[in-house]
Formats: structure tokens, C-alpha cells, sequence
């Protein structure tokens, strides 16, 4: 975070209460909780107020009400909404503001990103890849049954030529839908997915190239900042002569962040700055209700071109979750071909027929959630040990309100 912010410094006696308890204590705690950077109480050693009695920490003249200040230093907009939560607690003292220019701020829970170490220190160095004579087909058999949605193309001297990403098999490869849905499907219906592509194509018609690559011995901040703003998930890391020596991901970068050690390979509008999720938050989340039909469900799903949506309850509370590979693996064998057809197509199959099953039948029920006072480094921590690519952010009484996924996260920990 840089650039122009407030301070308010908040001037009460240590010994003033709020509601039964300390009040310097509550006004932290009521700073915590509406999400500003931080918060610093300093004791006076000496001082008087309104009242002209001067209070001193003297031995000879202890007092039992010397001043206290608070101060927080954020963002305009943050320390507004702060002010408005602390300034009917202060019944007796002082409240300023002042505009100041914040030149750096770390949070100093996260793991610093090493980002002035060259990238191969967080890299994968096993990675798999392919030719440009592969099949396309075994590619396809490849990424099958991985979590990790890309390969890179390498020619006999080991110089990376190109990568084949998820979006390569769908857009160039005729994929009928995403991995993560067709891989899901039985044996027998896979094998009759897979017959229907051509087995003449390469990976040399499907690639993408050139490729943007980073340098094994470029800064890891500037190999972030390159993704973010090319809206990348991964770079193939190569050395002086442009040969393959491992790839960079967001998984590597947020166990980087998270303090973790290197990681394996990645399993399966750019964000602004922010500390806690209900500052990094995408505000909009994709929901559908637990009796809602599976005509609707890939309705919602396919009018916003996207891979899940938010299962509620009748109070409107999350229940679960429903991926693209729920709705094939989860529906009646009969159906799935249609759903298939429909999620490739983009458009609602005409053989679907309401009352066939429901959102509730095709969830699954563990929603990973977290609240908007949540920090950047809780959050990594969670979405690591959970296996998650994304986190619903829910209020207190468990109302969804947001959601972050990888690439936020990615961009908090380089304080982008």
C-alpha cells in the first residue's frame, strides 16, 4: 500500500471505559474488526486535558489517568468508515485527522515475498512436457486425472518452443469441455469422448507460441508483476540459452507467500490492493438456491461463463458448491451426454427436461469460507491446507457477501 492516506489519532484517558471495559481496548477492538491496517496505543508519561489537572506517571505522583493515544494510519476511505465506528465511543477526549502520503506498507503477518530472489528458488523443477510431433490426443490422456491444466513444448535440445494450455484443447482442439468435467466421465463414456477427436492433429497446430517465459535468474517480483499484468497463470522458467528448467505458478508464489517451501507442480480485471479479504473481495457471487432444477443450474452457469456456483439454503446461507465436473459426474448416466453437449456448446440443451434432479442432489457440501476480516496470509494458509482455488467470504451471521480466488491472493502478497 503507497500513496495518500489519513491518520487519526484518538486522545483518551487510560482509565475512561466503554460499556463495563477499558476504553482504549474497545476502540482497538472495534478498529480490528472494521478491517483498517493496524492500530498503535501510546501511553503518555505525562499531560492534562480539560479539566487543567496534569497526570504524570511519576512515582511520587502516580496517576491512575494518564493519556492514552491511538493512532491508525490507512487509506482515506478506511479510516472514514473507522472513524465512524469509534467516534460515539469517545464521550470525553479528542479525535484529528490528517492527510499524509503513505510511502510503504507491509503487512508484517505475511511472509515477505522474496521478491529480489531470482525465481528458480520457488520454482518447480519436475515438470512435464511435450513435443511439438505429441499427439494432441496425448495430451489430452496426459492432463487427464492431473490437477495441473498445462505443458510446455520442448524441442530435442530442451529450448521451450511453446506451451499447450486447457484453453489450446478447447479453443483449438475441439476438447469437448474442460478437464476437470471430462474427467470425470466413466470409463466407457470417456472412451467415447475421446474417439470423437481427431487423432491427426499435433501439438504443433494447437500450441501457443511464442511463449512468455521468465528467466531462471529474474527477481521473483518482477516475474508476479509480469503475470498479473498479462493476466497469466504460470510461466515455463528457463535459463541463459532458453532452455526448460522448471515452471512458475500461482501455487508456487502463494506457498512462497504462506512461508511453505518449494512447491510441486501447479494441481489443477486485475485485483487492487488490500490486507484482509473484504478489501480484496470480488462482491458479486454466482448462486443458485438448494431446489433450484439443473435446467437453471447451467443456465446461471453458462450466461456467466463460469466453472461453479454457490449452492444456498432456504435463508439464503451457503450449502455447498456445484463445479462443472459435479454436474457430469453427479447426474444420471442417461443425462450426462446432454450436459456435456450443453457446457461445450454454450447454449441449453433442448433434451434437458426439468424435474430430473436439483441443486441440492448435484453439490457438494463443503464450502470453504472465511470472514472479510480474514488476513492475506489466513487466507493463503487456508486455501493451501483446504487444496482450494478459491474462498467464499461470508459475513458474521454467514451470509455469503464475496469471493477471492488464487490470482487475488497472488497480488496481495506482491502488495499490488
Amino acid at each position: 500500500m503507497s500513496g495518500p492516506g489519513k491518520r487519526m489519532m484518538i486522545y483518551v484517558g487510560e482509565s475512561d471505559s466503554w460499556r463495563g471495559r477499558s476504553l482504549y481496548i474497545s476502540i482497538l477492538e472495534a478498529l480490528r474488526k472494521s478491517g483498517v491496517a493496524g492500530a498503535t496505543v501510546m501511553r503518555g508519561a505525562a499531560g492534562f486535558g480539560a479539566h487543567s489537572l496534569i497526570h504524570t506517571a511519576a512515582i511520587e505522583r502516580l496517576s491512575v489517568d494518564l493519556p492514552v493515544i491511538i493512532m491508525v494510519v490507512d487509506t482515506p476511505d478506511n479510516v472514514e468508515r473507522a472513524l465512524a465506528v469509534v467516534k460515539p465511543m469517545v464521550r470525553e477526549g479528542l479525535i484529528t485527522l490528517e492527510d499524509i502520503e503513505i510511502v510503504k506498507y507491509v503487512h508484517r503477518y505475511l511472509q515477505p515475498l522474496p521478491a529480489d530472489q531470482p525465481v528458480s528458488t520457488i520454482m518447480t523443477q519436475n515438470v512435464t512436457t511435450v513435443t511439438p510431433d505429441t499427439p494432441m490426443l496425448q495430451v489430452i490422456e496426459l492432463l487427464l486425472g492431473k490437477l495441473f491444466k498445462a505443458v510446455p513444448v520442448v524441442d530435442d535440445k530442451q529450448q521451450v518452443v511453446g506451451i499447450v494450455t486447457e484453453d489450446d484443447l478447447l479453443q483449438k482442439g475441439g476438447l469437448p469441455a474442460h478437464l476437470d468435467v471430462v474427467g470425470r466421465l466413466e470409463d466407457d463414456e470417456l472412451r467415447e469422448v475421446l474417439s470423437q477427436i481427431t487423432r491427426q492433429k499435433t501439438v504443433r497446430e494447437i500450441m501457443t507460441f511464442p511463449v512468455q517465459t521468465a528467466r531462471e535468474d529474474e527477481a521473483l517480483g518482477h516475474v508476479v508483476q509480469r503475470l498479473l499484468d498479462l493476466g497469466l497463470k504460470r510461466f515455463p522458467v528457463v535459463d541463459r540459452q532458453g532452455r526448460l528448467v522448471g515452471m512458475v505458478s500461482r501455487l508456487d508464489i502463494l506457498r512462497a507467500a504462506g512461508g511453505y517451501g518449494v512447491g510441486q507442480q501447479e494441481q489443477a480485471p486485475l485485483p487492487g490492493p488490500g490486507r484482509t479479504l473484504g478489501e480484496l473481495m470480488t462482491a458479486r457471487v454466482p448462486t443458485v438456491h438448494a431446489y433450484d432444477d439443473l435446467v437453471d443450474v447451467l443456465k446461471t452457469m453458462l450466461e456467466s461463463a463460469i466453472k461453479y456456483v454457490i449452492v444456498l439454503d432456504e435463508q439464503g446461507k451457503p450449502l455447498g458448491v456445484i463445479t462443472e465436473g459435479d454436474l457430469v459426474a453427479r447426474v444420471a448416466p442417461v443425462m450426462r451426454r446432454t450436459v456435456l453437449q450443453t457446457i461445450a456448446a454454450r447454449v441449453l440443451g433442448k433434451e434437458l427436461r426439468r424435474g430430473d434432479v436439483t441443486a441440492r442432489e448435484l453439490m457438494s457440501q463443503h464450502v470453504l469460507s472465511a470472514l472479510p476480516e480474514t488476513t492475506v496470509p489466513e487466507a493463503i494458509a487456508l486455501m493451501l491446507r483446504e487444496g482450494r482455488k478459491r474462498i467464499l467470504v461470508v459475513d458474521e451471521q454467514g451470509y455469503p457477501v464475496g469471493i477471492v480466488d488464487r490470482q487475488t491472493l497472488m497480488a496481495a502478497s506482491l502488495g499490488a
